[in-house]
């Protein structure tokens, strides 16, 4: 095997820090550009090495990371059909390479893998000895994630963390029957001992390793859960799933009789409520489930009589709807043997709102959304939080229409000072390519993709979008650190001037860095934010290229006023989206309020 590895278009955007389109461009403008050593005409594949050369040659940032350039080795080694098996073996080295007591299990069996590329085992240990063997496996891993993001299913992070919040606890035996590559098991707080089965051998071994590498004692099992289960008899404490949606080859002839469908044999068309009865079949009495559903699951009329079923015994305690077109969180707990049943189901469309939906169960079973059990068990046994209202106290509904109506009183804007001008006085403008050219602002954007992990606190887009402070991490060299005074653009067209240094720059904005004594930073911020998008000569261009943005030309005590005036719309543009936010609210409590008999028209 070559030590040179092939790269496609996407790895060299990638590895460059730029968009694809930005690579084509050099394809088509540069007739030294290195050719094709492979591939196909659509997916052409290029020498490594010879894309570096060529980089460095053109004066283009270019810079290999070790983890990089042994993740390239690592597909080199094989086609795509074995690239998990590659990551799997992977990861087998770095535990041996740990000297771990704990092997990996039996099940499934080590792969019959070796990649042929000698210098492998040499750049995993390398990449082992900087980052550590858990950091080292897991850049592997998102890297693979990234490679076949079109194929793979993984739970978002945020999803599972609210699953394993609302259903483990720190020393809980945890079972995921369907837990494709881990993510959910890894969640689980202070596991005592991770159960897994996975129908992909090679998923389940990724699965088995990423657990051993953070030290949670497991055992990943590669099997189909519901025709082949591997832990028969076995009970957990605590339960979390994503199951596959929509297999109507679920086994449902084969397993007609089978003992786990406790509350109804599970129609053809709705293997969701097989994997539910498969998980309380496998949680101790009293034991929690956090499962994902299609939100169709709530209320398709097939399977009234099981979701009836599981309202009558105590078993479903709540429908959580996660965002927009689902999907649902249903939260279960096995019932004891003569356990009286909850008289009610918490129903809430969380809107997003994660933090919300733990309020809510907290509160569980007295919540304002929390219906009677007797209220849905009808023809339809509809679950559908959306098909359902919260039932308010008179003392709750008062203070939240009273303070809804308040705040939306109290949050009228003023206005920014602005005087009305007799005449047009046109202003003079340049470019911010001319800008940087003179040394007046210095323009630079983040590598397209920053490593996982690390400590180092990173300002994402979102929280430019959100005004929020930096929410990522990531490790490693090759970062663009922010200072204070620094600005910070979306592609959208969202800037804000820079509080506090130490974060780094996250993947999709340009920092702009301008010079305090020629370039206010607050009238950059806020033209920025404000023309962007504008026009065809303002941000319509610049969201290809930020540098061809225009900027008047003004002096620095000027630049400052209208730098006041950018700030005072930029409040007032918040405050009227709050405004729109309590208007919603008001408009939803007022109707509630109608029909629940807690207001009337006035007389």
């Amino acid at each position: 095997m070559s030590g040179d590895p092939g790269v496609t278009a996407g790895d060299i955007a990638r590895l460059a820090g730029v968009g694809r389109a930005t690579v084509s461009n050099w394809r088509r403008r540069h007739g030294d550009f290195p050719r094709p050593v492979g591939g196909t005409a659509t997916s052409p594949l290029f020498s490594l090495a010879d894309i570096e050369d060529w980089l460095h040659r053109n004066g283009k940032p270019f810079e290999v990371s070790p983890a990089d350039r042994l993740w390239q080795r690592l597909r080199a080694s094989g086609d795509d059909f074995r690239l998990a098996d590659l990551v799997g073996w992977a990861g087998l080295r770095l535990l041996e390479l740990r000297g771990d007591t704990v092997k990996v299990p039996a099940r499934p069996p080590v792969p019959a893998v070796e990649p042929d590329d000698p210098d492998l085992p040499g750049l995993l240990a390398g990449l082992a000895a900087e980052h550590g063997h858990a950091a080292a496996f897991d850049m592997l891993f998102q890297r693979y994630v990234r490679a076949h993001s079109r194929r793979l299913v993984v739970t978002r992070a945020d999803v599972a963390r609210l699953m394993t919040r609302l259903a483990c606890r720190e020393g809980d035996v945890v079972l995921d029957p369907a837990c494709g590559l881990g993510t959910l098991l890894l969640a689980a707080p202070g596991a005592r001992l991770a159960l897994g089965q996975e129908g992909e051998d090679s998923a389940a071994r990724i699965t088995a390793v990423r657990l051993l590498l953070a030290g949670t004692p497991a055992e990943v099992v590669a099997g189909d859960s519901l025709r082949r289960d591997a832990f028969p008899g076995e009970v957990a404490d605590s339960i979390v799933c994503n199951p596959p949606f929509g297999d109507r080859s679920w086994g449902h002839d084969d397993l007609a009789g089978d003992p786990r469908w406790e509350y109804g044999l599970p129609p053809r068309g709705e293997p969701e409520l097989a994997w539910v009865q498969h998980c309380l079949a496998h949680v101790r009495p009293g034991g929690r489930v956090a499962v994902l559903m299609p939100s169709a699951v709530a209320s398709r009329r097939p399977g009234r009589r099981i979701r009836g079923n599981l309202l009558r015994a105590g078993a479903l305690r709540a429908v959580l709807t996660l965002g927009s077109g689902g999907p649902d969180l249903w939260l279960l707990r096995r019932p004891k043997p003569g356990e009286r049943p909850p008289p009610a189901v918490l129903l809430l469309d969380t809107e997003g709102d994660f933090a919300r939906a733990e309020r809510e169960w907290a509160a569980y079973p007295d919540g304002e959304f929390c219906v009677p059990v007797i209220d849905l068990l009808d023809d339809e046994v509809d679950l559908s939080p959306s098909r359902h209202r919260p039932r308010q106290s008179g003392d709750a509904f008062d203070r939240r229409f009273t303070e809804t109506l308040d705040r939306l009183r109290a949050a009228a804007p003023a206005p920014p000072g602005l005087e009305l001008l007799p005449d047009r006085r046109p202003l003079s403008f340049t470019t911010l390519a001319e800008l940087a050219k003179a040394g007046v602002v210095a323009i630079s954007q983040a590598p397209a993709r920053l490593p996982s992990g690390g400590d180092v606190p990173v300002l994402t887009a979102d929280d430019v979008a959100a005004g929020t402070g930096p929410s990522g991490t990531s490790a490693g060299p090759g970062l663009v650190m922010l200072d204070a005074g620094d600005v910070v653009a979306t592609a959208a067209g969202a800037a804000r001037v820079v509080g506090e240094p130490g974060a780094a720059l996250g993947a999709g904005l340009t920092l702009y860095r301008p010079d305090a004594r020629r370039l206010d930073a607050g009238f950059l911020a806020g033209f920025l934010g404000f023309a962007g998008g504008r026009d065809g000569n303002g941000g319509g261009s610049s969201r290809m290229d930020p540098r061809r943005t225009r900027v008047p030309r003004l002096s620095l005590e000027s630049q400052r006023a209208y730098g006041r005036v950018f700030q005072e719309l930029a409040r007032m543009t918040e405050t009227l989206r709050e405004m729109s936010a309590l208007g919603e609210s008001l408009v939803r409590l007022s109707f509630d309020g109608l029909l629940d008999g807690h207001l009337r028209p006035s007389q």
